[in-house]
């Protein structure tokens, strides 16, 4: 009799929990993310977890977490469209503008077909990454991405290779500070008592201690101040080169080779690191009210720098021919004011540069100290680090002042894994059981792709600098 009785009175306690989720299910709560209406059920149990007596793992529990993020996320994200792609474009122009003209000619017009085909393979490796985020709400950064595909080793590989990129583009901008100045102040004997220093070097020096408290900066506010002055330097260097251009300072007939074989490794490497911006996608994708949006943001974004730097390069290749120098603003009439606005907006890009770069490790550097250290011991540690591995880039591009190669091998050796190799990897492994054949096909061909441009670039460009390093020493 007691057995019956239980046996009745647990049937009628899973009636009441069925009939229990049917009211929730008709109560439950609608959510607007993303453009969708995304319903929340706030059930946590199930009928085989009931009869299991355990707590419910089941998918719909799951999703209603994921969708309860996508809302929490939508809730703090305030970037429009066409703020997000402001902030995609200010992210990729930059130092690649100005060797444009000089891989145009250096590898001939046909190569402009490279820098179009790298530009459209690029803005499919950032759709892929927001389809990564799209998939899994919870990621946020490129190096969560990596987690996420391949475990701690995926993370650990994209960490070392973004801080590869952060560390040899800062290299970069250091070095075009350093050949900008020397133009800006030509004609000027400055007298120091550092004799082991030239003007240049010397004027370099002062002026990445100008920008070195900015490392210690902590408002982000600040730091997107620096970025919005450097997006407008960058816009005033490609105003500068167009006014030349159109003005008539200079000639507009020079010959631009048909195609250099020889030299397209090396300035595959220029090309693609114009195309770099990739680790910061996944924080403009997060910032964005509508995430669905990414996908047009990218593809316009990279449609206007691509326009911008093959607009750019013929435009510099047919002004200065053969004598274009590794920086378009090197090779425009030094007496010009035009020019002499384009020199010092190219000096000022780089000192707005080195905070915002210096972000992503900083960042991770304070997430790694103890919770129980203040946050001006902190800051303290922060800044101390940035300052020295500020110290040790303005010796090594003091020590290899060679702009076009070490920009090379940056670009091939770090910026092709970052946005062609390892987004390709990482959608790969994400989202493998949803991909058709020829996407497979097409993201294995990016992946082989990008090996090869990496190998060869990386070859080609190390080869020129050390040969460039030992007729300099030799001399």
């Amino acid at each position: 009799m007691w057995g019956k009785m239980l046996k009745s009175l647990w049937k009628s306690f899973q009636h009441k929990c069925v009939e229990r989720q049917k009211s929730e299910v008709d109560e439950s709560v609608s959510v607007h993310v993303h453009g969708e209406d995304l319903v929340v059920l706030p059930v946590q149990c199930c009928n085989s977890c009931i009869e299991e007596t355990k707590q419910c793992n089941c998918d719909h529990i799951h999703a209603a977490e994921d969708a309860n993020l996508h809302a929490q996320r939508h809730a703090n994200s305030n970037s429009s469209f066409t703020h997000a792609v402001i902030n995609m474009v200010g992210m990729l122009v930059g130092l690649g503008q100005l060797s444009t003209p000089y891989a145009v000619v250096s590898g001939g017009w046909v190569s402009a077909f490279l820098l179009v085909g790298l530009g459209v393979m690029c803005a499919y490796s950032s759709h892929i990454l927001g389809t990564c985020l799209r998939k899994n709400p919870k990621l946020r950064s490129f190096m969560d991405i990596g987690k996420h595909a391949f475990g701690s080793k995926g993370r650990l590989v994209a960490a070392t290779i973004i801080y590869m990129e952060i560390f040899m583009s800062l290299v970069s901008y250091t070095i075009s500070l350093h050949d900008n100045l020397i133009t800006v102040f030509l004609g000027t004997n400055l007298k120091h008592h550092f004799p082991r220093f030239s003007s240049s070097q010397f004027l370099t020096a002062v002026a990445v201690l100008i920008a070195l408290p900015s490392l210690w900066i902590r408002d982000l506010s600040s730091i997107s101040f620096l970025s919005t002055l450097g997006i407008l330097m960058s816009l005033l260097i490609f105003l500068c080169v167009a006014a030349t251009a159109v003005l008539g300072h200079v000639s507009n007939n020079h010959a631009i080779p048909v195609l250099q074989l020889h030299n397209i490794p090396s300035v595959s490497g220029l090309y693609v690191f114009g195309y770099g911006g990739h680790i910061v996608f996944p924080e403009l994708y997060t910032a964005m009210k509508d995430p669905s949006k990414f996908t047009k943001v990218s593809v316009v974004s990279f449609a206007v720098v691509t326009a911008i730097y093959t607009t750019l390069g013929f435009m510099g290749a047919r002004m200065f021919g053969k004598d274009v120098k590794s920086q378009i603003t090197l090779s425009m009439p030094a007496e010009s004011i035009v020019t002499k606005v384009a020199l010092w907006a190219t000096v000022v890009a780089p000192m707005t540069k080195y905070a915002l770069e210096f972000t992503p490790l900083a960042i991770q550097l304070e997430h790694a100290l103890p919770s129980t250290m203040s946050g001006r011991t902190k800051m303290i540690i922060r800044g101390c680090v940035g300052s020295f591995s500020l110290l040790v880039i303005l010796t090594l591009a003091l020590s290899v002042p060679y702009f076009e190669h070490v920009l090379s091998l940056t670009g091939s050796l770090v910026s092709v894994a970052v946005c062609l190799i390892l987004p390709c990897s990482f959608y790969l492994k994400t989202c493998w059981d949803q991909i058709s054949n020829p996407v497979l096909l097409l993201n294995l061909f990016l992946i082989t792709f990008g090996f090869l441009l990496a190998l060869m670039g990386t070859i080609s460009s190390s080869k020129l600098l050390l040969k460039s390093f030992q007729l300099h020493h030799s001399s």
